[in-house]
């Protein structure tokens, strides 16, 4: 059986500035609870196979479900799926719900937003809420939720059903989470946090450190940062004399930072700091002082 790369392509105080924010809230987020499956689903397929590799599903067909249906093989104890915007690292077997002759379609990914996947497969955004790292989920699709483009580009025929395997082999943080840290923080910018945890930074009229300035604002209880493998983070910078937001990745895909010459300003300064964490790094500059805040997300560690 061929092994289809995933892609995007593929699968088709005073003077005070608050810069980028709307709302505020704390650091924690609210429990995830994975939807309990009364669908009768484990009754009609069956998965095997080793994780993170193709599965072996049998269907009893013809299986048409007219909404989606999920159920987890193998329950992960890693991060749990929150938020469409998280990144994933997945493989993905799918088979057709009707037709005994249909040849499966298996893929992998690398790290990408779970959207890239639930633009093409929309029911696997309610299949895969809450759905934890280590995991592996079946979910039944509908028909009527599949185009005939995606239907023919893992070979299914168009009207046919679905059933999807995805095994989560690795899923990144949504935001820094973890506890937080107090600093006395004089002199220094605050940060405040919107509720999807994008921060804003309020920058004080007082000269800015000469020298660089590192503060834990929330401590992650996750793997630490050793520089040795990229990290996956988002970040917001703001310029300290101009109170203006300079770059954020908050409204794209987390980058993966590695460490050496092309390495961001703030790079060096994650090491020893665990994932979850979010980081305040100050860093002076000829033109500006820049401020960064920098969510650690997770390590890339999984083959990609």
């Amino acid at each position: 059986m061929r092994k289809i790369p995933l892609t995007t392509a593929a699968l088709a105080v005073l003077g005070l500035t608050v810069v980028a924010l709307t709302g505020c809230s704390s650091s924690t987020t609210s429990a995830c609870e994975r939807p309990v499956d009364d669908s009768g689903l484990a009754d009609v397929v069956t998965v095997s196979g080793e994780f993170g590799s193709e599965a072996t599903v049998d269907v009893y067909r013809p299986l048409t479900p007219t909404t989606t249906a999920s159920d987890d093989v193998i329950v992960g104890e890693g991060n749990a799926i929150t938020t469409d915007t998280q990144l994933v690292v997945v493989d993905l077997t799918v088979v057709s719900g009707e037709d005994d002759d249909a040849e499966p379609f298996y893929g992998s990914t690398r790290a990408v937003q779970l959207s890239e996947l639930t633009g093409i497969f929309p029911g696997l955004s309610e299949g895969l809420r809450c759905a934890t790292e280590g995991s592996r989920v079946v979910v039944a699709l509908p028909a009527d939720s599949i185009d005939a483009g995606t239907a023919q580009s893992v070979g299914l025929s168009e009207g046919d059903s679905a059933i999807a395997v995805v095994d989560l082999r690795q899923v990144y943080l949504a935001r820094a989470q973890g506890a937080d840290v107090f600093n006395s923080g004089l002199g220094l910018p605050s940060v405040v946090r919107a509720t999807d945890g994008r921060p804003g930074v309020i920058v004080p009229d007082s000269a800015p450190p000469t020298d660089v300035v590192v503060e834990t604002l929330i401590r992650g209880d996750g793997d630490v940062v050793t520089g040795d493998a990229p990290v996956r983070v988002n970040y917001t910078s703001v310029g300290w004399e101009s109170k203006t937001q300079t770059q954020t990745t908050w409204d794209a895909s987390a980058p993966s930072i590695t460490f050496g010459a092309d390495a961001p300003p703030f790079a060096e300064s994650l090491i020893g700091h665990t994932v979850g964490s979010q980081v305040l790094v100050i860093v002076p500059g000829e033109a500006e002082t820049q401020i960064y805040v920098v969510d650690i997300l997770g390590i890339d560690a999984v083959e990609q």
